[in-house]
Parts: structure tokens; sequence; C-alpha cells
């Protein structure tokens, strides 16, 4: 397969020493501008689970010289498309306009970012929005799963809350303590600014000098920017078995997986041809077998969720109450079997390898994608040629490669399994397990 070439990455810093990417990428009149700042959800401080995302989620609410209309109808006025995104590790500020309006896109987005409004009442509002949302997630069963899988695999750790926190902690939040993590971590002394789109390199710098050159570039409060990759191991999981009780309910949502690997593990292309063959996708050893076979399930799937510091290793998805049991021992069973009995057979390997690089390519498609990407590197601090070697990386593997990462990284014995389910109907089958009685949790 011939190698994928991604575009050229230009890499400059302002005169305030604010960090630039810019990539020249013809086509569309478009650009793509993303602020990146390596300050997630997993640096909301003790008691506040949210803060991060509440904090971006109010970027659009107005700066401290226009009201949210005022704010929206300047975007408008470009045809700018604005978002904002939490991760565990980063918050991305995002802004696409056409390449003609990009100073003004630019100028906007340092404005939105620097000189937030953060006015009160538009706080409240924003934070009882996002308590409604947790109330309605409550009765969405994976919602549920998601959240308890990680408060089991992670207490007390940075990683052990979903990004938009509980209901207690939200109701805490103030509009000070919003205004007090701006100050500490969203400085843009460890940000990066990357513009992609139908401009020269030139003109993106100009255009970033001009919106960007005069905000104070300072290093956020290391007090409060939690740096994942220097966090120790997380401690052992709070239980083996938890059950959330869904009275009635005709499925069980399942989540089967434990603590893995970090982004930086050295056998990353190994791990990705890993869970493609054991459940990454739709010919996947356990989808064939609990959705072809058994009949289970309209489908699972497993990821690695490989972050700066090590992410979970999950097997997620619904099946049919009455076979819960059955379907958790066939999971269990083939996350062993897989680095052990039966390992991944040269036809798997070859549909694995198909699925991770024939459609590589075109995810660089769009403006927007290729920013996405940069960003990742940015995070991750990936090599110049991580894209260009991709594919080149994934196909170098062979199958003891690939067993070799599931003996190191998929560990059967030490799994977590949270069921949200009926408890009447499923609580006394999953003694079979042998992972004890089940921790009873509330939805």
């Amino acid at each position: 397969m011939a190698s994928v070439r991604f575009p050229s990455v230009q890499a400059i810093r302002l005169s305030n020493g604010l960090a630039v990417r810019t990539v020249e990428h013809p086509g569309p009149p478009l650009v793509t501008f993303l602020l990146t700042m390596p300050a997630g959800s997993a640096s909301d401080p003790a008691g506040r689970a949210g803060l991060a995302a509440l904090t971006a989620d109010l970027f659009d609410e107005g700066s401290e010289g226009r009201t949210a209309l005022e704010l929206h109808g300047a975007l408008d006025r470009i045809g700018a498309r604005f978002g904002t995104g939490v991760g565990t590790d980063a918050t991305t500020v995002s802004l696409t306009t056409l390449s003609r309006h990009a100073a003004a896109g630019l100028a906007l987005l340092a404005e939105i970012v620097a000189r937030p409004r953060f006015d009160e009442a538009d706080v409240a509002r924003v934070r009882e929005l996002r308590r409604s949302r947790l109330r309605q997630l409550r009765t969405v069963p994976g919602a549920v799963a998601d959240r308890v899988y990680l408060e089991t695999l992670y207490p007390a750790h940075p990683y052990g809350h979903l990004g938009i926190g509980t209901d207690v902690s939200l109701a805490a939040l103030t509009v000070e303590h919003v205004r007090q993590f701006h100050r500490d971590a969203y400085q843009l002394g460890t940000a990066t600014l990357i513009a992609v789109g139908a401009l020269t390199h030139d003109r993106f710098v100009e255009a970033a000098e001009r919106a960007f050159g005069e905000v104070p570039v300072c290093p956020p409060d290391d007090a409060v920017v939690v740096d994942p990759a220097g966090l120790p191991a997380p401690g052992s999981p709070s239980a083996r078995l938890v059950l959330v009780d869904r009275p009635g309910a005709v499925q069980s949502e399942l989540r089967v997986g434990h603590v893995a690997a970090a982004r930086h593990t050295p056998d990353y292309y190994a791990l990705q041809l890993l869970n493609m063959t054991l459940g990454g996708q739709f010919v996947s050893r356990l989808n064939l077998s609990l959705r072809e076979e058994k009949g289970y399930t309209y489908g699972v799937r497993t990821a690695f969720d490989c972050r700066r510091a090590p992410g979970p290793f999950a097997m997620q998805g619904s099946v049919q109450t009455g076979a819960t049991v059955e379907a958790l021992q066939e999971i269990i069973g083939q996350i062993e079997a897989i680095g052990g009995h039966r390992p991944v057979t040269p036809a798997e390997l070859d549909l694995a390898r198909a699925a991770l690089t024939r459609g590589f390519a075109r995810g660089f498609e769009t403006a927007g994608q290729v920013a996405r990407a940069v960003a990742q590197q940015v995070l991750h601090g990936l090599p110049k040629d991580y894209y260009d070697r991709f594919v080149a990386n994934v196909e170098a593997v062979d199958a003891p490669a690939v067993t070799a990462a599931a003996t190191a990284h998929l560990h059967a014995d030490r799994a977590v399994v949270v069921v949200v389910g009926p408890a009447d109907d499923v609580a006394s089958g999953l003694r079979v397990l042998g992972l004890g009685e089940p921790t009873r949790v509330e939805p």
C-alpha cells in the first residue's frame, strides 16, 4: 500500500511566545483554527468535577466587550463555526470560517479565550442546563455504565470521573470557581495555536500575530493543571463486580476491562491490531461470537483509550438480559484466549491491518481533520513523520507482536465488570464469574 503523505506542518512562536503550527491546505476557501491547551477534565479540582467542561462551555456566552448575542452576531457575520471540546488530558477551542475572514476569525478566537465574560447569570444558567443533562443521563444505561466503570477503575484519581461531572459537584460550582479556573488553567504558556486551510504560512502568521500578539502568554498554575504523564499509577479498583439495578430492563448494559496502556507504550501499533481483532470492528471475535453466532446482542466493541497516562481498556455493549452471565463468560474467555491458546491468525491480522490502513488517508481530507490530527501530535509529542509512517508501522507488525501485546496489556484475571440491568434477574447468576458478591451502585 502506498504511504500516506501528511501535509507539511510549519512551527513558529509569536512575538509573545505563543506556539503556532500552520498547514497550507489547498482546496475550498476555508480555514480552521484550533487552540489546544493541556488542561482537561483530569485537572478538575477535588470536589469540583465538571469545572473544566463548564468553563469551556461558557466561552461563547460573551466576552468582556460583547454580550452573548453580540458575540454570536460577530461570528455569524463571517460565517464562523465555533466549538469547544474537553477531553481528559486537554481542552480545544476551534473556529472555522472562510479564508478571507481569517484575520477577523482569529481576532474573535483570541477575544473569546483571553477575555471571556463569565457573567454570573450565564454561569448559573449553563450550570443548570448541564445538571439537567446529567439527570437525563441517569436514565441512559450506556451513560450510567460509563460513569460507574470509570469511578470503579480509578478511585480517588483524576481519571475517575466523566468530564461533565456530577450533579452534586456542579451544584456547588460558582462564578468565582469558573473565573479562578480560567485564570489558573487556561493560560497560553503551554497552549498551541493550530491554523490549517487555504492560506499561506506567512498570512497565517501575520493574522495570528495581530490577533494574539498582545495577549499575555503565562504558564498555567502547576498546582491546578494536572500533568497526567506524571501521575502515579491508579490504585486497585474499588470493586471487581458492580451491579446497577434497572428494573424491568430487557437488556443488560455491560462494561468489562481494566486500566491498560498509555499513548506512549512502545507496542502501540500492535495494540491497535490486537483491538481490531478482539472487538474493534464488525468482523472482530467478540462481535462475531456474541452477535452472529449466539444472537445475544446487536453489537459490542472494545477500545484501548490510550491517554497521556494509562487509560482504560473496555468492552462495551448491551445483551439480552437472559444472556447476561453467558455473555460475560464469553467476553472474559475471549480476552484471556487471544493472548494464550487462541492467538491472532494470519487471516485476522490481514483484516485488522486493512481496517486500520485502507481508509487512513481519508482522515486528512478537510482542514478540520488536519487540525485535529496536528493537535494529537502536539498533545502526545508524536514525531513529525508519525502520520507518514503510520501505515508502514502497522504493516510491519506480525502475529507474535500482537500476541505479546495481548499478554502485556490484557488481563482477564484483573477484569472489572459493570452490569446495568435488572438486579432480580441477573444478580444470583453473576456468582459463577468468581468475582464475589456484586457491589450495588445507584444509577
